[in-house]
């Protein structure tokens, strides 16, 4: 069984390689990235893929027999026809099945809004697709927040609009693990998995942090729109704004969500104190 991973180069993309790796082989998984140079550490075939190419997809899923789509960064209102590039190509190179890789989110009421809708039609258009699939909806990733640990020791503090909202986090090394269980078994097949952990509020994952790290930071919550403006000033308003857009959705229990974590992945998901432990490690 010859199993093809989009965005091999990415953090998740090398995290469900690397567990693949581990259950069937390194000769049985095949990387695509649109710059093959950035996965060639992966010691594994590395095709080249670029989302806006069709014809790239057409030969990088040659001889595949599974194929994970990995949500691409785009602007939401190209995302669409990018996964239906590889949806497309996956069908007329006779790929048996294809596993996606969507999001937990709110579809209507934040900035982030947009994307999250973007990841339904991608979702629809899998399911729509003739082939056996299996769709995971990725909860926050905890990592981020421990890149960014010197600056909230600097600052004294987190500080967002999530107020006492509560976020069911997770981590790309959990989910390398769970996608490697939906892409290898059947009986995961038709299903619509919500990938999280346990949910907690910013100002219990401020506690952990403190814990792990021995920090003393505390919790400061603030208003969407200075939090937006905040954001925006430090990394742009794209990106600024759809950082304040996942803080908002955790402020309307858009991530406090149940999880299916066990069922996709066969044990149950890491706690938050075990997943902040693990980036600390490694």
């Amino acid at each position: 069984m010859k199993i093809a991973v989009t965005s091999a180069s990415g953090q998740l993309g090398t995290a469900v390689v690397k567990q693949l790796i581990k259950e069937i082989g390194k000769e049985n998984v095949i990387g695509i990235a649109r710059t093959p140079e950035k996965a060639e550490h992966l010691g594994i075939e590395i095709r080249k893929g670029d989302y806006n190419k069709r014809q790239d997809f057409d030969k990088a899923l040659q001889g595949i027999d599974a194929v994970l789509l990995v949500s691409g960064m785009d602007d939401p209102k190209k995302r669409i026809q990018q996964h239906r590039n590889v949806i497309e190509a996956a069908k007329q190179n006779g790929v048996q099945k294809i596993v996606y890789t969507s999001i937990v989110g709110e579809e209507n009421k934040t900035a982030f809004s947009p994307v999250v809708k973007s990841n339904r039609e991608s979702e629809k258009d899998v399911q729509a697709s003739g082939l056996d699939w299996v769709i995971g909806r990725n909860g926050i990733y905890i990592e981020p927040d421990l890149e960014y640990i010197d600056n909230y020791v600097e600052e004294g503090e987190i500080r967002n609009c999530a107020a006492d909202g509560r976020c069911a986090y997770t981590s790309r090394e959990e989910l390398g693990y769970a996608y490697a269980q939906m892409l290898l078994d059947a009986k995961h097949n038709g299903q619509v998995y919500k990938l999280v952990g346990e949910a907690i509020t910013q100002a219990e994952l401020a506690g952990i942090i403190n814990l792990v790290y021995g920090a003393n930071l505390t919790y400061n919550p603030v208003s969407v729109e200075a939090y937006e403006q905040e954001r925006k000033e430090a990394l742009g308003d794209f990106i600024g704004t759809i950082i304040a857009g996942i803080y908002e959705g955790i402020k309307i229990g858009a991530n406090d969500v149940s999880s299916d974590f066990e069922k996709a992945a066969g044990r149950p998901h890491k706690s938050v104190l075990e997943m902040i432990k693990a980036v600390k490690t490694n």
